[in-house]
């Protein structure tokens, strides 16, 4: 592999792990591989932020191949997960604790599913509070956690698919595919307030970004020892 000529690695990223993270991992391991010239550095970055708390594919870009992040930032998503309905949370999702809880005892399978299908086509959606939007040059998560007000513009996106693929009340199951700049977050609450009881994300996946599958991605740890153990000691 030419990293300095450029690769792209499908990673599988973990739980927990920013994406921030994994670039610095394996970034640290490429810095020891001797330049093609001398001076020369090797970029590496990543085409798509995942938060915290989901996992699912990462693109890696190295050397050249950095000039085709934009590319697979425009390309159309795949997400699975689940929403627990009947509570929210301030930043949509398990990064803050549940509140507002309410009855769901009254929701029905027909209901939830024509809110899917109210969701799904070109909607105007809000961005979360807690997202990595700037806000006169500060991210919004930033002026959310001093407990500042924080207003975002909805902004067009499209969802292509909003599929319920399981309910086991109060846990709902998803399958949505999406245009670049869509908050799952914001699916998640947007859909809390269509059934009328609140909603949050509660586990997040990303199974496809354009034509790359998370199928084809590395498990981390197994790449980190495939970088120690081969590419980096070959001669």
């Amino acid at each position: 592999m030419d990293f300095f000529k450029g690769e792209i690695l499908l990673v599988d990223k973990p739980l927990r792990w920013t994406s921030f993270d994994v670039v610095n991992k394996i970034k640290h391991l490429l810095k020891k591989i001797p330049p093609p010239e001398a001076g020369r550095k090797l970029k590496t970055g990543h085409a798509g932020t995942l938060d915290p708390l989901a996992t699912g594919l990462l693109i890696i870009c190295t050397g050249n191949m950095n000039k085709q992040i934009e590319q697979f930032q425009n390309a159309e998503k795949q997400y699975t997960g689940t929403f627990f309905l009947g509570a929210t949370t301030p930043t949509y999702d398990l990064e803050s604790e549940p509140e507002n809880f309410k009855d769901i005892s009254v929701l029905t399978k027909e209901k939830i599913f024509e809110c899917a299908e109210k969701l799904t086509g070109n909607i105007m959606q809000i961005p979360p509070a807690h997202s990595a939007m700037k806000i006169e040059g500060q991210r919004a998560y930033k002026r959310a956690r001093k407990g500042h007000e924080v207003r975002l513009e909805a902004r067009p996106v499209t969802i292509h698919e909003f599929e319920i693929t399981n309910i086991e009340m109060p846990v709902v199951s998803f399958r949505i595919v999406c245009s670049k700049g869509t908050y799952i977050r914001s699916i998640a609450h947007d859909f809390g307030q269509l059934t009328g009881t609140g909603a949050y994300l509660a586990s997040l996946c990303r199974t496809r970004i354009g034509n790359y599958w998370l199928k084809d991605a590395w498990n981390l740890e197994t790449l980190i020892a495939e970088l120690k153990n081969n590419i980096l000691t070959a001669p």
